[in-house]
This record gives structure tokens, sequence and C-alpha cells, in this order.
């Protein structure tokens, strides 16, 4: 019996705007060894460069208070398009600076987009605000999972300076989505939603122990999540000693199982609830993480396929979480999770580059491993300033 309160079309087309933008996203860190190579760079100017992608995420907050008022549907629509040329461009850069345009043209076109998404998807979803996070963040980690195999494969086709030829697609894939998205009714809003936008002061006030509760639980975790998605390829290539197109299929390999974390997390969480799911991932991580690198070749893709299944799996369980908090705000409230998001994972990425570059990255990778032990007592702590968190009533639908 299908659940008339999902609406699986609206929430599957949104999800694939996801999946398409995220695969042009994803394109850095894999051509990270031959970007360092290409500029003479070391670890912790390439860990600025991932920085420049990130920053117009810290302003996700302040999108999010006028996201009542902006029109979605083109947004959801040009987004992918914008980082998809961008991203494409990567290679064919001349120099650092235009690199750097083309990375924060990224980063700006992704804050636009990922502000008002999931706040669509809650809406589509109903009571399974779990189900429709999981699918989509399904879409978000396919992406990662395929974007990196996608890039490199185009390096080995036509060169770095080839790479240009993958926005083709996007511009065709932008007109079917165009056709697909049908109008959305954020685009015509009433005037309550107008009015609470301008009450982001009193809202973050109102809420502020459980975004600093979010904010210490994802800064544990995030060390490990953003250093491996970052420097997880120039990990395998310089301390490992294995090819291009291997560290390729590494990262792909975590982020394979990441899509399926994505997807179950956010179900399982509708089921067990959202603070009992966070615990048991972060119990998980560090684990899955020594046993990386303390293990051989065969034993460290097990282990890429289990770490990438822990550390994806959180997102749409905070998502949800966020979402459930009961504010009337809810692309505000999105947006601050985003900001929070940057603020950890800049945090993060910074950090592994310039203590990669004084210790070298297995130490750090190590380092992290160990303050992901410190997200466990964080989600008590966020369980503690959390308004919700409990299971729905059970699914009736698929």
């Amino acid at each position: 019996m299908k659940n008339e309160n999902f609406n699986r079309k609206k929430v599957f087309t949104v999800s694939s705007a996801h999946f398409l933008h995220d695969v042009y996203s994803s394109f850095l860190s894999p051509l990270l060894p031959l970007l360092i190579k290409k500029y003479g760079i070391d670890l912790s100017d390439a860990s600025w460069l991932s920085l420049l992608q990130r920053i117009p995420s810290l302003f996700s907050a302040v999108l999010g208070t006028f996201a009542h008022k902006i029109p979605w549907r083109p947004i959801i629509i040009l987004a992918p398009l914008v980082t998809a040329i961008s991203g494409s461009l990567l290679g064919t850069a001349p120099n650092l600076f235009v690199l750097a345009i083309l990375l924060f043209t990224i980063g700006v076109s992704s804050a636009i987009f990922h502000v008002p998404a999931p706040v669509i998807i809650k809406d589509f979803s109903g009571k399974r605000t779990g189900k429709g996070m999981s699918y989509y963040m399904l879409g978000g980690e396919s992406a990662r999972m395929l974007g990196p195999l996608l890039v490199v494969s185009a390096v080995s086709w036509w060169g770095l300076e080839g790479t240009w030829r993958l926005a083709i697609p996007a511009v065709v894939a932008s007109v079917i989505l165009s056709f697909l998205l049908e109008k959305i009714p954020y685009e015509s809003v009433d005037k309550t939603n107008q009015t609470s936008s301008l009450q982001w002061k009193k809202t973050l006030k109102q809420y502020s122990g459980f975004f600093v509760a979010l904010t210490i639980y994802m800064l544990f975790r995030s060390v490990m999540r953003a250093g491996l998605s970052v420097f997880l390829p120039t990990y395998m290539v310089g301390t490992q000693g294995n090819s291009l197109l291997f560290s390729a299929f590494s990262l792909s390999v975590m982020q394979a199982t990441a899509v399926a974390g994505t997807f179950l997390s956010g179900r399982l969480s509708d089921i067990i609830g959202r603070f009992t799911m966070l615990l048991i991932l972060a119990i998980l991580s560090p684990i899955f993480m020594f046993t990386f690198l303390w293990s051989g070749p065969a034993l460290q893709m097990v282990s890429l396929l289990f770490l990438g299944f822990v550390l994806a799996a959180s997102t749409p369980v905070l998502l949800a979480l966020v979402q459930e908090q009961g504010s009337n705000q809810p692309a505000f409230m999105n947006g601050s999770f985003t900001t929070i998001n940057f603020i950890s994972s800049a945090v993060s990425v910074l950090a592994v580059g310039y203590i990669g570059d004084a210790a070298g990255l297995k130490e750090t990778f190590l380092l992290s491993g160990f303050l992901a032990i410190a997200a466990i007592p964080a989600v008590f702590f966020l369980k503690k300033k959390s308004r919700s968190g409990t299971p729905p009533p059970p699914d009736t639908g698929y």
C-alpha cells in the first residue's frame, strides 16, 4: 500500500538534481594529486583550495533567512549547471587564480542549491522525513561515488586540459530536468512565511543550545570525513605509492557504501530513533578508521567500504533532526546546519593539510580517528538539547 504522504516522484526529481550537482562538485579531490604537481604546491596550500570551494556555505544561514522569497525551481535547475561547467573547467585553469575563481563559483552555486533542496524534500516526504532525506542524500553520495571515476577517466582519455568536454552531458541533463521539475508551491509564498523569515535572531536564540551541540558532534566527526574526502587520493598516491586511477577507485569504493549508508540510515532512524542511530555511527567510525590505517591492501579496501557507510550515514539523520525541531523557519534551520557543516569541514580540511605537511597524512588520519571517539559523548549532549528525535509512526509504503 502506497503512503500518500510521501510523494516519491517529486522527491526523486529533486534528488536527481542533487545527483547532477554533486557529480561535478566532487572533481577537486581526485584531481588534487595532478593539481599539486601542476602548480607545485604542498598539502597546506591544497587545503586552501578545498576551503575556497566551501567558503560560500558559510553564508547559508543568511540565505536561509530569505529562502522563502526565492524562486526555488530555477535554482534547482540552474545551480547544477553552473557547478557542472565550473567543475569541468578545473583541469583547464592556466593558473591558481583562475582555479580559485572556478572553485569559488562551485561553492556559490552549491550553497544556493543546498539551502532550499532539503526543505523541499521535507515538504514532499510527509511524515517520513528520514526516508525523504535518505533519497536526497542517495543522489549526493551516488554522485560522489561516480564523480571521481568520471573525471579521472576523462583525464585518461583527453588529458587534464580536456576535461571541459564533461560539461556537455550536464547541459543536456539540465534541459531534461527542467521538463521533469514541475512548478512547486514555494514559488508563491504566503505572508506568514515572509514575516517569519525576518525573525531569524529570535530563532537563532531559541535553538542556540541545539546548534552548539550539533556543532560539537559534527566537528569531532568532520576531521575524519573531510580529511578522507579531500586527501584520500593524495594519501593513496603519495604515501601508499598507488596510481591515480587506483586512488580514484579507492575514493569511489568509500563513496559506494556511502550511498548505501545515506539511503538506509534515514529510514533506520525513522524506526530506531535519531539518537540511537547517531550513537551507533559514532562508535563504529573510529574502529573502521584504525582498521584502514593498520591493515594491508586487501583489508584496507574492506575498511573503506565500512568507513564510507558510517561516515556518510549521519547526514540524512542530522538533516531530519534539524527539520524536526519545530521551527517555523525550516529554510533558516537548514541554512544554519549547512553553515555549521562548512565551519566544521573547513577547520578540519585546513587542520589535515597543515598537520599532514608537518607529520604526514597517515599520522593525521590516525589523530582524526582518536578525535572521532569524542563524538560518542557528544551524541548525549545533542539529545539533551534537541526537541525531537523520536521515531515517527511506522511506514506502510516502500
